[in-house]
């Protein structure tokens, strides 16, 4: 089960598999990305102009080009990541989906959901991107399913 969209787990992957390489002194291109975290590059490749555009990676052209991390991009949280791809929806949204659910017009779910929507909000403004890095870093986590 996952919480995230097919794009936002993307382009998650994306980030920690470019701040990994960054760290190791690389600029890493669309192809090599999507092969690391098997994803379609052409999709892929939307996805990373959209999070360069949103100054969540930096990119460089010509021939030593390519996507990268500044440290200053390392502290910023993974809610930013989600933000960019999917909006704000997993932050304030109804666990049925529903347009008028409200603390005065909930759901059945909404107490219920509304903990979890929490918990799962500060996780993702708690967490930087650079917290990931030092795990991938460190061969703690995996990036490949």
């Amino acid at each position: 089960m996952a919480i995230f969209s097919k794009t936002c787990e993307y382009a998650m992957r994306a980030v920690f598999y470019v701040a990994q390489r960054s760290h190791e002194g690389y600029k890493v291109g669309s192809k090599e990305i999507a092969e690391h975290i098997n994803s379609p590059e052409p999709f892929l490749a939307k996805i990373l102009q959209k999070l360069s555009r949103e100054g969540l990676i930096q990119s460089a052209k010509g021939p030593n080009g390519g996507f990268y991390f500044d440290a200053a991009s390392l502290n910023r949280p993974l809610a930013d990541i989600v933000t960019a791809v999917d909006g704000n929806e997993i932050f304030i949204g109804c666990g049925l989906g529903l347009s008028y659910c409200s603390e005065s017009n909930p759901c059945p779910l909404h107490e219920d959901f509304k903990k979890i929507r929490n918990r799962i909000t500060r996780m993702l403004n708690n967490t930087t991107i650079g917290k990931f890095n030092m795990g991938l870093i460190k061969e703690k986590f995996t990036l490949n399913k």
